[in-house]
């Protein structure tokens, strides 16, 4: 019989500035609690006036991934090995860091000569030892090319992993579930994992139920073991699942550089003043 996975601990958010001075709703304490993901962070949803918006200049990465995932508003983004694109309602930029990486994700002219609604997400996830150092790489996935499916009132985006018999066709390094779901009212979802990947639930929207233990608006929900999630709405929601391995190794964590070591991290800082990186 498979084992249906209960919430474990729910983490409460918390409102910080980051980049150029965006908020982000930010669960505490995240990335000691749920390997592989490091951070969490929703961008808004932000209500810019002409000239408001803002972003995150050019900062360096080095021992992870980046994954921004947009659903309101546009930003800019280009990075030092020449990538450039602009990211928009549904599209997805997954760069992975690698040994070292330079990047800037500002909002589009667009957007500072209109303003706009800017909503979003960027979750950081860790990378294992021995892929640490591989070569940077840009992955853009515009929406058209990121699968969504819906049935019996549930759509889901299948940013990355499987949905409801929905694939992404995304190459992550290790395997990442990340589902972008919707729930009409009175509605279940059912969701297969793996036994043995870590998962969790980000509600951003209305409430969830899993196995009879609520999950509200701003709370991150960590899933106990087990090969399915059986999630019920009764008013509706929107929320995210995310799944991936056990990273069982030391994490050295200094501003956008993650490692292993603290004698890596003073190595990763000194490549990036003597501009070696990407």
């Amino acid at each position: 019989m498979s084992a249906v996975r209960k919430v474990k601990t729910i983490v409460p958010t918390r409102t910080v500035l980051e980049g150029g001075g965006f908020k982000v709703r930010r669960p505490a304490a995240m990335g000691s609690l749920m390997s592989p993901f490091l951070l969490l962070d929703e961008m808004g949803p932000a209500d810019y006036a002409p000239n408001e918006a803002v972003g995150a200049p050019w900062h360096p990465h080095r021992g992870f991934e980046t994954v921004t995932y947009m659903l309101a508003g546009e930003m800019q983004h280009e990075d030092s090995v020449g990538s450039k694109g602009v990211i928009t309602p549904g599209d997805v930029q997954w760069m992975t860091a690698g040994k070292g990486i330079i990047h800037s994700e500002m909002p589009t002219k667009k957007m500072m000569d209109e303003g706009g609604l800017m909503h979003g997400f960027q979750i950081w996830v860790n990378l294992p030892a021995k892929d640490k150092m591989m070569n940077p790489r840009y992955q853009d996935i515009t929406a058209d090319q990121s699968p969504t499916v819906e049935k019996e009132g549930v759509w889901a985006r299948v940013v990355a992993g499987e949905c409801m018999g929905i694939e992404s066709s995304i190459d992550t390094v290790i395997p990442i579930t990340y589902i972008h779901v919707k729930m009409n009212p009175n509605t279940t979802l059912e969701k297969q994992l793996q036994e043995d990947l870590n998962a969790m639930l980000y509600v951003f929207g209305g409430e969830i139920s899993v196995s009879g233990k609520a999950v509200k608006d701003g709370k991150l929900a960590l899933l106990s073991p087990g090969s399915k999630i059986i999630i019920n709405s009764k008013k509706g929601a929107e929320f995210l699942i995310l799944a991936g391995p056990e990273i069982n190794e030391p994490i050295a964590r200094y501003g956008p550089f993650v490692m292993n070591t603290r004698e890596e991290i003073k190595q990763a800082i000194d490549d990036y003043q003597r501009g070696i990186f990407a």
